[in-house]
């Protein structure tokens, strides 16, 4: 039996699949006799991140209450990866994106002024980052070949990826209903407006849709569902419990999931978990690794024409949508905390 402390990073009041991974990954140790625990560092707001990785560096993983030592640390995304510990597993979620693969979008914002300040930071976080996962890190894990190749692309480290199981949850399916079902935070790179604009091409015609979640888009969302005259066919419900989810995962025909280069995205595994087919996009990365083209689902062109299609198809065929379905269930299935935790202990 080993302590083992898992460690990740949040801003103040945010919920989401980082502390998700990091809560099961807590309960998957202890199932497993281990004595395990849950810390979270700071991530401050933008342009404050040195301070943050800086509180994470100067933490003591060392020794637990009372005294007791603790065997090994598991930190999950950044500036968590900044704690020091002789026996250091990262299984990494991400690192800050806008320095990495999505810095020429996040730049063009930026005034000349600031993106040479921006710049500067970029390049001393790309300095830090490489020095914290290559020379104070034992072993580096991703969640995706997604992120494996960003990590390759930008400072050429090495990885290996580790799926992250489905959350322990009842997950059932009651039956293939007549509607499609999305959920998640309700943020650009989520992309629903591009499902909303395949509800609207003239194949989807009638085909109803539920979306769960709430976030920043939700008032352009209604806004958008009222122009394409989809407010009979759309329902966005906001937030929703866990008892809400797999309500709705039980009941759904199919999830269609469109994000663009997605970390990973617990959406797809836990649709998978309930026997439901996904559809996703090409360019969705971690979603796209685990959805096989008309065998668990659909992996299309990021279109609204071609999303449009593949929610049509598995309306259309009932049976379909529950032959794929299984096929995902078999993939889920293949995903185990037990295994996840064997890999990740040294």
């Amino acid at each position: 039996m080993s302590t083992i402390l898992v460690v990740t990073s949040s801003p103040p009041f945010a919920e989401g699949g980082h502390l998700i991974m990091a809560r099961e990954l807590v309960e998957a140790l202890r199932a497993e006799g281990h004595v395990a625990a849950l810390h979270v560092t700071p991530q401050n707001r933008f342009g404050r991140q040195a301070g943050a990785y800086l509180a994470a560096w100067c933490t003591d993983v060392g020794v637990a209450h009372e005294g007791r030592r603790i065997d090994q640390v598991i930190s999950l995304r950044y500036p968590a990866y900044a704690v020091r510990h002789e026996r250091h597993v990262c299984w990494l979620n991400h690192r800050m994106r806008e320095y990495y693969d999505l810095w020429e979008p996040f730049s063009r914002s930026l005034s000349a002024k600031n993106k040479l300040k921006e710049g500067l930071r970029r390049q001393i976080l790309h300095r830090v980052d490489g020095y914290l996962l290559t020379r104070r890190v034992s072993r580096l894990f991703v969640i995706s070949a997604t992120v494996q190749a960003r990590l390759a692309r930008w400072g050429g480290l090495t990885s290996e990826v580790l799926h992250v199981p489905p959350p322990a949850r009842p997950y059932r399916c009651d039956r293939y209903g007549d509607y499609i079902f999305a959920v998640s935070r309700l943020a650009p790179l989520k992309r629903f407006d591009l499902v909303l604009r395949a509800l609207a091409e003239p194949i989807a015609a009638g085909i109803r849709c539920v979306i769960g979640g709430e976030g920043a888009e939700m008032e352009r969302l209604i806004k958008l569902r009222r122009q394409l005259d989809l407010d009979d066919r759309v329902d966005l419900v906001g937030r929703l419990d866990a008892g809400g989810l797999l309500t709705h995962l039980a009941r759904c025909r199919a999830v269609v999931f469109p994000p663009f280069n997605e970390d990973y995205g617990f959406v797809t595994v836990e649709a998978f978990a309930s026997a439901k087919p996904v559809i996703t996009c090409l360019d969705s990365g971690g979603p796209a690794e685990l959805v096989h083209d008309r065998q668990n689902g659909f992996v299309t062109s990021p279109t609204a024409d071609a999303l449009a299609r593949a929610m049509r198809a598995v309306i259309d065929d009932r049976t379909l949508a529950i032959r794929m379905g299984e096929s995902g269930m078999a993939t889920a299935a293949r995903l185990t905390w037990p295994d996840a935790v064997r890999k990740l202990l040294i």
